[in-house]
């Protein structure tokens, strides 16, 4: 096994060529990009190691290479890890899960995504209780993992460090066998009147929560307006209302409310 070395605290590390990629993930979830340079400075070794490093990683979907060095941020095709995504309008996000757990009532069953909004929802579903939440987002499970009067129906599947959540064959053929009252999901990419997504496995397990779902709402914080991703999820029609702040243009929600979509705002309690 090859190692590498580079400094901590003064010591130098020997480090495998895997210990030497996660930091590179961790580096980026706090900084968002980095240069060649930065990295090979940062972490001792050649910008040419720092290269090949990339390009494992992006062929693992943990990052994206860019003109010079590497970035974590979102783009039509490559979504965030989860762990970045929560830092961004974090209060906003907080605000809109807020809102959006007023759709439900103490006794119903809701079915919860992976999204970084979604693991706002923690606090105010146990507000709710007694109900059965049904969800493929760790950060929900262990949230409400032994709290009284929540029943807790996890999706198997398989883990995805990237989104903190379970995907699969397994997560779809679990989601085929349940009905829940209502579902709270999000989006990562809203045009026109058409939320997007950029990762189709996790796409699949979003459109399935939506077909079981007797109601359905979309948490969006207002920097997903106006954005594209690979891959469609579904038309905006389909839910009974799309959760959003007024941070939303004024424009941009007179539009989507024209065409008969139901916007609330979390401002509005």
């Amino acid at each position: 096994m090859l190692y590498s070395s580079y400094r901590d605290c003064g010591k130098a590390l020997r480090v495998k060529p895997e210990d030497r990629r996660h930091d590179i993930v961790e580096t980026l979830v706090e900084v968002g990009s980095a240069s060649l340079e930065d990295l090979a400075r940062r972490f001792g070794v050649s910008k040419m190691t720092i290269h090949r490093d990339l390009d494992e990683l992006e062929k693992e979907g943990l990052l994206r290479k860019m003109r010079g060095g590497a970035t974590i941020e979102s783009s039509g095709q490559f979504e965030s890890d989860f762990r970045y995504r929560a830092r961004l309008a974090a209060e906003e996000k907080r605000r809109i899960a807020c809102r959006a757990a007023q759709f439900l009532e103490p006794g119903m069953s809701v079915m919860v995504d992976d999204g970084s909004t979604s693991q706002n929802l923690v606090p105010f579903l146990i507000e709710k209780r007694p109900l059965s939440v049904i969800t493929n987002n760790l950060a929900v499970i262990v949230g409400l993992s032994g709290v009284s009067g929540i029943e807790l129906i996890t999706l198997g599947g398989t883990y995805s460090r990237k989104f903190n959540g379970f995907f699969g064959v397994l997560t779809l053929s679990a989601l085929e066998n349940l009905r829940a009252d209502v579902v709270l999901l999000s989006s990562s990419a809203i045009e026109g009147r058409t939320a997007f997504h950029q990762d189709q496995e996790v796409l699949e397990v979003k459109r399935r929560m939506i077909t079981s779902s007797a109601r359905r709402y979309l948490m969006v914080d207002h920097e997903k307006f106006g954005r594209t991703a690979l891959h469609l999820m579904s038309n905006l029609d389909v839910f009974d209302g799309v959760v959003t702040t007024r941070a939303l243009p004024q424009s941009k929600a007179r539009a989507l409310m024209e065409q008969g979509i139901k916007l609330y705002f979390a401002e509005e309690e």
